[in-house]
C-alpha cells in the first residue's frame, strides 16, 4: 500500500502544482509542454521500452492521445485554477464511469446492478460538485465554471477508454505504448509552444521549464507507483484502484480545505460523500 500512497500523493501534488502556477506567474500552456519532456526521459530510464516491433502498432490511437493529452492536462490546469483543487479532483477521479459506459454502448459488455447503482451515484456526486452559483458584489449568480469540471470529466473519461484499447495490443508493451504517447504529446504540445513564441504570446524562459519538469515528475511518479502498486498487489487490483482514487479525493480536499481555503457549500461536500461511495461500489461490482 506504500505504493499507492505515494502514487495518491504525486497525483495531488500535480493539482497542487497547477494551483501555484498561477500565484507565481508561470506559463501553464509552457509548463505542461515540458512536463512532457521530462515524462520522456523518465519513462525511457525506468521501462526501458522496446522499439523494435512497433509494425502493429496503433497509430491512430496513439495520435489520437497525444493530442488529447495536453489539451485535457491545459483544461485541467484551468478547471483548478477557476473552482479548485478539491472539485477537480472529484471530476477527474469519477470519469472511470466513462470506460464503464463505453463498454456497455460500444462493446456491448453486460451492466449489472452494482455497476448501474455505483454509475448514478457517481453522475449525482458531480453534479452535487458543481459550483452552481458565484458570489457577485450584490448577490448569487449563476455560474458556467461547471464546463470546466464537464470537460475535465469526459475528457479524462475518453482518455482512459483509448488507454484500454492500447492495452489490447498485446504485441506492444504497455510502457512502451506511454513511451511513444509522450513523445507525440510533447511534440504536439511544443508546435503549439513555439506558435505562440513565434506570435509573441510566449517566451521561453527557464523558470516555465523548471516548472514543468518538477510538474512532469510528478506527473511521471503518479503513473510509476500506481503500476507498482499493481505489481506489488497483483491478486488484488480492485483494492489498488479503489484506494487509489479514494485517496485522492480525500487527500486533494484535505489539501484544497486546509492549504487552499477552498470553500465548498454543503452540497459541494455531499458530493465529496457520494464520490467516495460510487467508487466503493463500481470496485465491489468489479468481483
Amino acid at each position: 500500500m506504500l505504493y499507492v500512497f505515494l502514487s495518491v500523493c504525486c497525483s495531488v501534488i500535480v493539482s497542487v502544482l497547477l494551483k501555484l502556477a498561477r500565484r507565481y506567474s508561470v506559463d501553464i500552456f509552457q509548463a505542461i509542454t515540458w512536463n512532457y519532456s521530462m515524462a520522456i526521459l523518465l519513462t525511457w530510464f525506468f521501462f526501458r521500452p522496446q522499439l523494435q516491433n512497433l509494425s502493429h502498432a496503433p497509430v491512430t490511437i496513439y495520435v489520437a492521445v497525444g493530442i488529447l493529452l495536453p489539451l485535457v492536462f491545459w483544461i485541467m490546469a484551468s478547471s483548478v485554477r477557476v473552482v479548485g483543487i478539491v472539485r477537480t479532483d472529484v471530476a477527474q477521479r469519477l470519469s472511470l464511469f466513462i470506460p464503464i459506459l463505453a463498454s456497455f454502448l460500444l462493446f456491448k459488455e453486460p451492466l449489472s446492478t452494482l455497476k448501474i447503482i455505483g454509475i448514478t451515484v457517481g453522475f449525482a456526486a458531480i453534479l452535487c460538485s458543481i459550483p452552481w452559483q458565484k458570489q457577485t458584489a450584490n448577490r448569487k449568480v449563476l455560474s458556467n465554471s461547471w464546463i470546466y469540471l464537464v470537460v475535465v470529466f469526459l475528457g479524462f473519461g475518453i482518455i482512459d477508454v483509448l488507454f484500454k484499447q492500447v492495452a489490447v495490443f498485446k504485441e506492444i508493451a504497455y510502457t512502451t505504448s506511454l513511451f511513444i504517447i509522450y513523445i507525440l504529446a510533447f511534440v504536439i504540445a511544443f508546435v503549439g509552444l513555439l506558435f505562440k513564441v513565434i506570435t509573441k504570446q510566449s517566451k521561453i524562459s527557464w523558470p516555465h521549464m523548471m516548472f514543468g519538469w518538477v510538474l512532469g515528475v510528478a506527473n511521471f511518479g503518479n503513473i510509476l507507483f500506481y503500476l507498482k502498486a499493481h505489481t506489488a498487489l497483483s491478486t488484488s487490483p480492485s483494492t489498488v484502484f479503489s484506494a487509489m482514487n479514494i485517496g485522492v479525493i480525500t487527500l486533494g480536499a484535505v489539501v484544497g480545505l486546509f492549504v487552499f481555503h477552498e470553500r465548498l457549500s454543503l452540497l459541494n461536500k455531499i458530493g465529496i460523500g457520494l464520490a467516495i461511495v460510487a467508487i466503493i461500489i463500481i470496485t465491489y461490482s468489479q468481483h
